[in-house]
């Protein structure tokens, strides 16, 4: 299937003329620095998370989103170092652990587990939008939109299995004074 989002982004910067040789402004290098940091942050989260859970379907999620983790770390990492941005300091890998092992009142539920996944992507799709609206170089704009935008495909699978099991958090309806259905 072809991605919409990803042709059009080819599309523009087949249009624009790169400006890969303008230096990067503080900007763009504290958006790139920071968003590096989360993901490394969310990495022993969501390793931690893949130790604690029994289900098989929040399992396959969150090893789908380490991957994404991991291929976004990796695309950042390069950008970063041929820029000569210095990196934040990576977090260890969790050790593999057995989550039947797990002492009760220790022990994420799932539910808790899957809104934590939840919170964390939709808090790196905010920084991704955040550091595309502030960027000035072209190619800079187009990684986060890139990344913002496989957060977001992402998030709606995640979305659509929490719905499936009752675990969405849900804020209470609005109904404005003196409406009625």
């Amino acid at each position: 299937m072809v991605n919409i989002l990803e042709s059009t982004i080819d599309t523009i910067k087949s249009m624009i003329d790169q400006d890969e040789d303008q230096p990067l402004h503080v900007g763009e290098v504290m958006g790139c620095w920071m968003y590096l940091a989360g993901l490394e942050l969310a990495k022993s989260t969501v390793q931690s998370a893949i130790n604690t859970t029994t289900d098989h379907e929040l399992k396959e999620l969150l090893l789908e989103d380490l991957a994404l983790g991991t291929s976004q770390r990796k695309r950042l990492y390069e950008f970063m170092s041929k820029e000569g941005i210095s990196m934040p300091r990576a977090s260890e890998d969790m050790p593999k652990s057995d989550p039947h092992s797990i002492p009760p009142g220790t022990k994420l539920t799932d539910d808790v587990l899957a809104n934590e996944l939840s919170l964390k992507i939709y808090s790196l799709i905010i920084r991704a939008a955040g550091i595309a609206a502030e960027s000035i170089r072209v190619d800079v704009g187009i990684m986060f939109t890139q990344f913002q935008s496989e957060k977001l495909a992402f998030a709606t699978k995640l979305k659509h299995s929490m719905r499936k099991r009752g675990w969405i958090r849900i804020p209470p309806f609005y109904v404005p004074p003196g409406y009625s259905s």
